[in-house]
């Protein structure tokens, strides 16, 4: 018997139990998702407690979106941080129209899109994640972002295993000091992890009042019920707002809503007897649920009083994608209606950003400029498009960007401290959105961890898009690292700042063009050429401290092309270097030249394969002299041993900070005397090169 209750109290319950009927049709489709998958694996303990959690967004008049066009701006943004439950994610997916059912059979086969974690790969994912703690820091990107018209707001899951991360609480402590009151952050509190799937490895003391401590308005409710967890969401989306990011600490199990036992695993393969068991009796409960919210509209239907609440519960089943079944004036049942893939293709993206190149600033030959104000004084101009964005940690007089962005709009010119991996999330989250991203720090303090899952992520996209999926041409990311002090550069800081062998690990990281800029209006070239649009993610390692114009002023930056400053047709041997090193190699062929010794000087910023094959097979010696540990050598190589049938490596010569060709770490020192101790200044290049060409020539 229903008692007198206000409309709104009485929706609140009709929505729940449609949560709950729900609830099992995602807990089917995860059961069916491990019966076909191609290991017949699942990780189930995860999934599990975060349906609940996520059928609340997802069904409960929560989140905002737009599933024909997962990428028109303006609509809320959802980030699943913790990436083990993709289960739960793709079920919902399929069932809101994002993609074909289809699409849960044969999961985390190779050729399916449906991965062990998520990403672009699947309609409607943005954020390719696992649990690594950094889902978290893109969805704050989200937020930064949605601070701006049009407006709109953040969800993100996460779990408390994934909370050990450093990177969460790097995003933590500057969401809460931006202020961040649209993103909402629901942590799964199922108290397991892998190795012990019902005790964390630290327990928290307090996880509300660490939350709490950065700023944040906690929520901690029972997230083994509907009603409190979608009260919490409730409140979050439709209640006041005082400027605090909030977060909902969901207390749940893990495998919660599972029967059997063996569903509370971490990752398991589910076959036979407990499949079949368990989806048997997850269809009892369905067709009980059913029973019950049935129940629950036949008493609404029975007084005139209720008939306004009923109708806004039969919409919202609707909604839902269930029609409530009547027969003779009650309600007997409910059916699913076929979904349907709504996801169209998104529109191309157009990422030419406009300004006026008078407005650059100009750069006379044989003057020297620091990088830092090159880029600066460019940004004024290039930030004129709001669509470019920069995120310095802690560096920015080191960069020019937080100056030269900031001078336009401060808004878009993010300083995050000291949190290298915080500051290369946000920029994810911006390139994402269709922004000219620009990050910087030292060499060495970018987090290989969160480029390498970034990288991943860009990847699915271009995949996606040569595809012809749900994201055209210009949904992948531009994203520039701004790598400040590169090689030698770093001077009198000591071992742990020094860039020199930043370099050659990113060599190995896929779809990282890197860049090594020598002078001021090659930079200048280089930024141009980024402002062109869709060229990915790249590395531009720059200088410290000024250094003079080589460049003319119609100089042209090419990706893969090297560029010859010093071409004399008696040559006897090519200088082939990068960075600073451009600088030795002019002074070192100038010593020689005086001696009799005419030597060409080849720049190589990017690595040009073809410009390698042709200086090698020109029958000079080739001296690649480099302030780090043999970047281009090592390229010259890989490009050699893929080209070439015989190579003669007497004629190849390197001359790096490697110590016989064995990394090691740089420690203190001015410039001048580090570029003296590895043999990479003028003079020691050019003694060097007179050396194995059986000359020496008298000092200058």
């Amino acid at each position: 018997m229903i008692y007198l209750e206000n409309k709104s109290s009485l929706v609140t319950k009709g929505i729940n139990y449609l949560l709950q009927v729900k609830d099992s049709d995602i807990r089917l489709l995860n059961i069916h998702q491990c019966r076909y998958a191609v290991d017949n694996s699942i990780h189930i303990g995860g999934a599990s407690s975060a349906i609940i959690p996520m059928v609340s967004l997802f069904y409960g008049g929560i989140i905002n979106l737009k599933v024909e066009q997962p990428t028109a701006p303006g609509q809320d943004m959802f980030v699943l941080s913790k990436g083990h439950a993709v289960a739960t994610l793709a079920s919902i997916y399929a069932d809101l129209g994002y993609f074909d059912h289809s699409v849960l059979n044969n999961s985390r086969s190779v050729s399916s899109i449906l991965n062990g974690h998520p990403g672009p790969l699947l309609p409607g994912v943005h954020v390719a994640t696992g649990p690594m703690g950094q889902g978290m820091g893109v969805a704050q990107g989200f937020a930064i972002a949605g601070q701006k018209a049009p407006a709109f707001d953040v969800f993100a899951v996460t779990g408390d295993g994934e909370l050990q991360e450093g990177p969460i609480w790097e995003s933590v402590m500057y969401a809460g000091y931006k202020r961040l009151e649209n993103l909402c952050v629901l942590v799964d509190n199922n108290g397991g992890q892998l190795d012990i799937v019902n005790t964390l490895h630290f327990p928290y003391n307090s996880l509300s009042a660490s939350f709490a401590s950065f700023g944040w308005r906690v929520m901690e409710v029972d997230a083994t019920k509907y009603h409190s967890v979608y009260n919490a969401l409730q409140a979050f989306k439709y209640g006041e707002r005082d400027g605090r990011p909030t977060v909902i600490i969901c207390k749940s199990t893990k495998g919660h809503g599972g029967f059997s036992d063996y569903m509370n695993n971490h990752k398991t393969t589910i076959v036979g007897d407990t499949l079949i068991q368990e989806e048997k009796l997850q269809n009892i409960q369905r067709v009980a649920r059913v029973q019950e919210l049935c129940g629950f509209l036949n008493e609404l239907n029975s007084g005139d009083e209720y008939s306004s609440a009923l109708k806004t519960i039969l919409v919202h089943a609707g909604k839902m994608g269930y029609t409530i079944g009547e027969e003779n004036g009650s309600f007997t049942g409910i059916t699913t209606q076929e979904a349907v893939v709504k996801t169209v293709k998104a529109p191309e993206r157009n990422k030419r950003i406009d300004y006026l190149p008078a407005a650059l600033p100009k750069l006379e030959k044989g003057k020297s400029a620091g990088a830092q104000q090159v880029i600066q004084a460019a940004m004024k101009s290039f930030a004129q498009d709001e669509r470019v964005v920069s995120i310095d940690s802690d560096l920015a007089s080191t960069s020019g960007l937080q100056a030269g962005v900031g001078f336009v709009d401060k808004y878009r010119a993010l300083n995050v401290g000291v949190a290298e991996a915080n500051m290369m999330l946000i920029g994810e989250a911006f390139a994402i959105l269709g922004a000219n991203t620009w990050v910087s720090t030292f060499c060495p303090f970018y987090d290989w961890k969160v480029l390498r899952r970034i990288a991943v992520g860009h990847q699915e996209r271009l995949e996606v898009i040569e595809s012809k999926g749900w994201l055209s041409e210009g949904h992948g990311l531009d994203y520039t690292m701004v790598a400040t002090a590169a090689d030698l550069e770093t001077q009198s800081n000591g071992a742990t700042h020094m860039g020199n062998d930043d370099v050659l690990l990113l060599n190995e990281a896929a779809h990282v063009k890197i860049i090594n800029v020598c002078c001021p209006q090659q930079l200048l070239g280089v930024m141009k050429w980024i402002m062109e649009g869709n060229k990915g993610i790249i590395y531009l390692r720059i200088l410290r401290a000024a250094s003079a114009v080589v460049y003319d002023s119609d100089f042209e930056f090419e990706f893969g092309k090297a560029y010859t400053l010093k071409d004399t047709p008696d040559a006897v041997a090519t200088i082939v270097t990068s960075g600073r090193g451009v600088y030795e190699a002019l002074g070192a062929a100038e010593l020689l030249g005086k001696k009799g010794l005419p030597v060409n000087v080849v720049d190589m910023p990017s690595i040009d394969e073809d410009a390698m094959v042709e200086l090698y097979e020109s029958g000079r010696p080739v001296f690649i002299a480099e302030q780090n540990n043999g970047y281009i050598w090592t390229n010259f190589r890989r490009v050699l041993f893929a080209r070439e049938n015989n190579i003669h490596t007497k004629k190849l010569i390197p001359i790096n900070t490697t110590h016989n060709g064995t990394p090691h770490y740089i420690h203190s020192g001015t410039y001048a005397e580090l570029a003296a101790a590895y043999g990479l200044d003028a003079a020691h290049i050019s003694e060097t090169l007179a050396g194995h060409l059986k000359f020496k020539p008298v000092t200058a």
